[in-house]
């Protein structure tokens, strides 16, 4: 009988404000040296940390970082408590889990509250929109961000076995608090997130046996309101993002678009385990992605209602393709979002 070694755990702790593709990138990284748990820093922590308060709120940032598919859990942590968010999508990781914490540079010690289950949104072996289990309260005592991974492993059984950090967040106090209770640390540097490297499914095309969906768009901006389309479009198949080249972008938007070059737009896009490959148009126009839509053949062109323009739902029709029209509404508790806003233009 074979025994599978279990995977190095790496925890990962910060704001995740705002998420941008170097963000993404550092948890990328952190990914390639085992399975990734996040703490999630409340907003009054994060205003202290960061000198501002964040820019989104502490659910609506848990909603997003649970979605990056480099992330195997979020713990998100409270003034008074901390909660444990799904980030399962596979069967495999179902297995129930729990953390403690304790206190953060010299605040009042927090309880932490959370367990893994399976999310409520599966049907027939399809993942929909997941859930986030019901809390469990567990305390701990200690202080700083080791006590939470020492409390992991004394009363859960989840050994955390690496802290990796970014370079602003060094230092060499916690190095030596790690060293102490044998957790290794690392520190990726700044040319360990260079570039944009592209997530390609194993199985592309129609071997998953589920339907193709395509969306189009030029995420500028991304931001929950795009995940929660995003997760609401793939309980109808493998959803493949095209988002429109530099050129066209301005062609259609004018000066100031985008703000983000197209390579790096479409690294963000394709982070969200949601996406099963995001893409660069390579034609012109408001059917911009025609060339992938050919090369592709997608069961379903999806758009939500502002997207319901500009002759897709008559090329659908030309093109045999399904066209759905989804609602323009955010996940649960979270507040509706737009680029438009975001940007301010």
């Amino acid at each position: 009988m074979t025994t599978t070694a279990r995977p190095r755990q790496v925890v990962v702790a910060g704001v995740f404000d705002d998420l941008r593709a170097e963000q993404i990138r550092f948890l990328e990284e952190a990914a390639r040296l085992g399975e990734v748990t996040a703490l999630l820093w409340p907003d009054e922590l994060a205003s202290r940390v960061e000198g501002k308060a964040p820019k989104f709120p502490q659910a609506e940032r848990a909603y997003f970082l649970q979605a990056i598919r480099f992330v195997r859990r979020v713990v998100t942590v409270e003034n008074a408590e901390c909660r444990m968010q799904n980030a399962e999508f596979e069967a495999s990781l179902r297995q129930p889990d729990a953390w403690k914490s304790g206190e953060f540079a010299g605040h009042p010690a927090p309880a932490l509250k959370g367990t893994l289950s399976p999310s409520d949104g599966e049907r027939d072996g399809v993942r929909g929109p997941a859930s986030i289990p019901r809390p469990t309260p567990i305390r701990a005592r200690g202080p700083g961000i080791l006590s939470l991974l020492e409390a992991a492993a004394e009363q859960v059984g989840f050994q955390p076995d690496l802290l990796v950090v970014n370079e602003s967040q060094n230092s060499e106090t916690t190095r030596a608090d790690c060293q102490a209770r044998g957790i290794d640390y690392r520190v990726l540097r700044e040319e360990d997130l260079r570039g944009f490297p592209e997530y390609a499914p194993e199985q592309p095309g129609s071997a998953s046996g589920r339907k193709k969906v395509l969306v189009t768009g030029c995420y500028d901006w991304v931001h929950s309101g795009h995940v929660r389309f995003f997760e609401e479009v793939s309980t109808y198949g493998d959803l493949y993002v095209v988002l429109g080249h530099d050129a066209n972008i301005r062609l259609l938007k004018g000066p100031g678009h985008p703000l983000i070059p197209q390579a790096e737009r479409r690294y963000v896009v394709g982070s969200i385990r949601h996406v099963t490959q995001a893409l660069i148009a390579t034609g012109d126009g408001w059917v911009d992605a025609d060339p992938e839509v050919r090369r592709l053949k997608p069961d379903i062109y999806a758009v939500n209602e502002d997207g319901d323009r500009g002759g897709k739902r008559e090329y659908c029709a030309t093109m045999g393709i399904e066209y759905l029209v989804l609602k323009r509404t955010p996940a649960p508790g979270l507040t509706p979002r737009t680029s438009t806003d975001l940007r301010g233009f």
